[in-house]
């Protein structure tokens, strides 16, 4: 079988589980483990069905970076909880999976799959860049259509879209993303930055939607073209002039807001999926045991086996 990489977002996956699972799910101590125990099942059945030779999971070490926010101040305003002095903005996480997102770094670690994060960077930014470096096929596991970006049939890197829920993953190629916007994944930043994105506080091009930021990029091939065609007066109509060139301060920064990273320097990283160990089963087993995890350690610990003996 040939090797393939899959990229986890790991927020995305254990928001996802918090919401999926009842938060009845308890360990002895009455601390909720429902995000837990949801997170290695989906871990469990995209390492089943997709068969990844190499598995890691991306981490926000900066949900929300300061130097997005310096150049659009709105980025993720929605999802502020509070501003801390001299600190960094607090996201909105409800306290019941707070609590569990350390116990889903020691699992992690436990089941020595790698959690990779990158200081001032979102776990999108590590994604781009692991993708982009990989030598082997990438399946990338989100719930964010940001990442479409990164599709390459070329490379054989993919989306494994979760946003249907967990029993109607699509996986996303380039014909994917044509059929859905008209436009490549090449042209799905600057879509993007076109048509804007409410759910991370970008306000895009006033007056354009999708249809007509698809429209545009064909036309003119990417954002630069568009601008140029738009400051020249040629090839569209004087209404879309006028609203490129008064958006043109935006669009002077957005585009590095919203084209994920591809090259931070994130070090070696072992990715290989192999069968659990004598000591890795222990360590699994104590965790398992402190928080009441039962068979959902079980089953991410047979697939990781099935996986690793491929």
């Amino acid at each position: 079988m040939a090797d393939r990489l899959m990229l986890l977002d790991s927020a995305s996956l254990y928001f996802r589980a918090f919401y999926g699972v009842p938060d009845t799910v308890r360990a002895p101590d009455g601390t909720p483990v429902n995000a837990v125990r949801g997170f290695l099942d989906i871990i469990t059945k995209l390492v089943t069905m997709y068969e990844p030779t190499h598995l890691i999971a991306c981490w926000d070490d900066d949900w929300r970076p300061q130097w997005r926010v310096d150049l659009i101040p709105t980025y993720k305003t929605h999802r502020v909880a509070e501003v801390v002095a001299a600190g960094p903005d607090v996201e909105v996480v409800p306290d019941p999976l707070e609590v569990q997102v350390p116990i889903i770094r020691q699992t992690l670690d436990a089941l020595r799959i790698p959690i990779i994060g990158a200081a001032e960077h979102e776990a999108d930014d590590v994604i781009g860049t692991l993708a982009t470096l990989a030598t082997l096929p990438v399946d990338v596991v989100t719930g964010d259509r940001d990442l479409f970006q990164l599709v390459d049939d070329s490379r054989d890197v993919r989306i494994v879209y979760t946003a249907r829920g967990m029993s109607n993953l699509e996986v996303v190629t380039d014909a994917t993303v044509v059929g859905k916007y008209g436009v490549l994944p090449t042209q799905y930043a600057d879509f993007a930055t076109l048509r804007g994105d409410a759910s991370d506080g970008l306000p895009g091009v006033a007056g354009i939607g999708e249809k007509t930021a698809a429209t545009l990029l064909a036309a003119h091939g990417d954002l630069a073209g568009i601008i140029a065609a738009a400051e020249a007066g040629e090839g569209m109509s004087a209404g879309l002039q006028s609203k490129i060139t008064t958006a043109l301060p935006y669009l002077e920064v957005a585009p590095t807001v919203v084209a994920v990273a591809k090259d931070l320097d994130l070090g070696e990283v072992d990715s290989r999926v192999r069968a659990p160990d004598d000591k890795t089963r222990a360590d699994a087993a104590a965790l398992a045991d402190r928080w009441a995890l039962g068979t959902a350690m079980t089953r991410i610990i047979d697939a990781l086996g099935a996986a690793g003996a491929r």
